[in-house]
Order: C-alpha cells, then sequence, then structure tokens
C-alpha cells in the first residue's frame, strides 16, 4: 500500500499492523578495543533486547548517533535490517544532524543505499522490506534559532512525505519545539507519526491541544509510571536509553500497571529511577565520549557480563579508550542497593 495520502491513524495502523510499540530503545553502540563497531556484540545485544523491545531508534544518541561518521552509521543499519526480520522488530533511522540541509541530505543518501542494498526501486518498499518505519530528527541546532526557523527546517524534512519521528532534545540542539510549532506541524503532515521528548520539561505533551494522534514516546528518565496513558499520564509510550538494561524490568511495570498492582510497579520504578539520576552526575565527568552512553554503558556492562564483571574489561569507546573502573564500581554498588544486579549477564 502506498503511505502517501493516509491519515495519521491509517498510516500509523499501515506501519504498525499490532499497534506501535510502547516501549523502544536506542541501543548502545558497542566498540572492540581498536575503537571499532563490534557487530558480534551488536547481535547480541540486540537479541537480549528484542526479547522485550519491539521499536527501536538507530542510531540515537545513547548510541553515540552525533558522534558517528557516515560509514559507521551505514554498518549499525545493515546489522539492524540483517537482524530486524529474525527478531522481529522496526527501526527509526536516526538522522541527527544538526542542521536541516545535513538532514534531507542525509535521508536522501539513506534512501539512496537503502534501494540499492534491497535491490528495490521504491522507496517504500524497500524500507519496509528492512523493517524501517521512518526517520527520526531534530530541530535544526542553535541556541539563537526562532520557532519560525524551527517550523520551516522540521517542514521541508515532513514534506519528502516519510514517516517520521520528530525527536525533542534540548542537550544536544540547544532549543526546544513548541507545542504550537508541534501542534501545527501535526495538523498540515499526516505523515509526523511519532514524537519523542528527552527534554524533561515536557511542554509539547502538557502543552499542544491537537496532537492525540501522534504516537508520543517519553525519553526523559524517571518517575515511569507517572508518565504512561495506561496509568492517567500523557504519553502513548517510551524510548529510554535505560531499556538497553531495564527492559525487562519496563514491561514488568506496564503489566503491573495493567493488573492494577500501582504500587508494585511504582517500586520498580522508583529503584531504576534511583540508579539512573545517581548514576548520571559520575558519567558525566568523565572526558571521553558521550554522557548519555557511557552512563548506560556502565549499566549494560552487568547485563552483559554478570555481577562479578566490575573486575573484567571496562566498555570500549569510539576511537579507543574505555569508561573508568571507578564507574563501573558505583555502577555495581548502585544496581545491588536499589536490587537490580542481575544473576547472571546475557553474554555468560
Amino acid at each position: 500500500m502506498k503511505l502517501s495520502g493516509l491519515s495519521r491513524p491509517d498510516l500509523l495502523k499501515t506501519l504498525f499492523p499490532e499497534g506501535p510499540p510502547i516501549l523502544w530503545c536506542p541501543p548502545l553502540t558497542h566498540f572492540n578495543r581498536s575503537g571499532e563497531i563490534d557487530r558480534a556484540r551488536m547481535i547480541a545485544h540486540l537479541k537480549f533486547l528484542s526479547k522485550s523491545v519491539k521499536g527501536f531508534l538507530i542510531p540515537g544518541s545513547t548510541g553515540d548517533g552525533w558522534a558517528l561518521n557516515d560509514e559507521e552509521s551505514r554498518f549499525l543499519l545493515e546489522i539492524a535490517f540483517e537482524q530486524a526480520k529474525a527478531l522481529k522488530f522496526q527501526f527509526l533511522v536516526g538522522v541527527l544532524k544538526p542542521s536541516t540541509s545535513e538532514c534531507l541530505k542525509t535521508i536522501s543518501e539513506r534512501i539512496e543505499w537503502l534501494k540499492s542494498k534491497m535491490s528495490e526501486f521504491d522507496a517504500e518498499k524497500a524500507m519496509a522490506t528492512s523493517n524501517i518505519c521512518g526517520f527520526a530528527v531534530c530541530a535544526p541546532r542553535g541556541k539563537e534559532k526562532s520557532q519560525e526557523e524551527i517550523s520551516a527546517g522540521l517542514s521541508s524534512i515532513l514534506e519528502l512525505g516519510y514517516p517520521t519521528a520528530l525527536y525533542q532534545l534540548p542537550q544536544m540542539t540547544q532549543n526546544e519545539i513548541s507545542p504550537e510549532v508541534a501542534e501545527d506541524l501535526a495538523i498540515k503532515f499526516p505523515n509526523f507519526v511519532l514524537f519523542k521528548d528527552s527534554s524533561g520539561a515536557d511542554r509539547v505533551i502538557l502543552g499542544a491541544k491537537n496532537f492525540s494522534d501522534v504516537w508520543a514516546l517519553r525519553g526523559g528518565e524517571g518517575d515511569y509510571t507517572r508518565w504512561i496513558k495506561t496509568n492517567g499520564g500523557p504519553y502513548h509510550g517510551f524510548l529510554l536509553g535505560s531499556a538497553n538494561s531495564f527492559a525487562h524490568h519496563y514491561v514488568d511495570i506496564f503489566s503491573k500497571i495493567s493488573e492494577g498492582k500501582l504500587d508494585e510497579a511504582e517500586k520498580i520504578s522508583s529503584r531504576i529511577t534511583n540508579v539512573i539520576r545517581e548514576i548520571a552526575p559520575l558519567a558525566a565527568n568523565f572526558p571521553l565520549g558521550h554522557p548519555f552512553s557511557n552512563r548506560n554503558k556502565a549499566i549494560e556492562h552487568f547485563f552483559a557480563f554478570g555481577p562479578r564483571s566490575v573486575n573484567t574489561s571496562a566498555p570500549y569507546l569510539r576511537g579507543g579508550g574505555q569508561l573508568p573502573v571507578e564507574l563501573l564500581r558505583a555502577t555495581a554498588d548502585l544496581l545491588t542497593q536499589n536490587e537490580l544486579m542481575p544473576e547472571k549477564g546475557y553474554l555468560e
């Protein structure tokens, strides 16, 4: 079916016949000791995650998406569409670029590359065959950008016609899409299907009035039970860096909410919140890598290699270097204190 001309509800049904996933994850990009992407480690992690996660953003901020070059990004996408069918997941292609012109250029290049890889002349068929459900873009970077400039930039991307997720990430863009601009774009462009907000302020979802049929995902960490629609909150689901480790815990939270066991759900939520909030400043002080990625790499290390892995080789970073042992020790203490340390790693 051609996607152009469909209403947003019909487009979402076409893209996600069983409904859009409630839980999404931007998978970490794993590197080897040479600072290159570790393909085997990526596949093992995707297999672990796909038991609980059926929607991914590749590459996302947590996956070093702002730092990767085009060759590295394409390598990740190759891994993703090789695994997507077997593991039964869908993914957004992250186009994390600072300017609108770079986003447009990258989307065009990704489409042509994908058609070539899939031996398919039609872009929509190539995307569907690869289990790609759209592109994810941020506002053009710059604290001086006006809302008119942000709107114009995002409009030019949406005018391409591909299913698109808009990603609110002021930590990187130095600005925010206003509720009014988000609402206007939703009215004008039915292919604006998903919205992710990692600002922590949630201004769009709390302020936009005609936004209900855009599938809204919260990227801000903490207090998870408060924000989900099934518990009276404003978001349909989450797209979380912490899902790299805690995906099955989030599924457990959703299940307990649906069963009316809110106290139990809130206890799990509180324990995860404690870990994320305590580790964030520790990871931010490390000069290499990105804080989003570093804190989640430190946590995921234990889910991959088990509770004794504090004494094994620390996670490698892009271009070389490793996370400090002190960060791993602090992470181990936090996981243990909050009863979140796994009994065994998925790679053991």
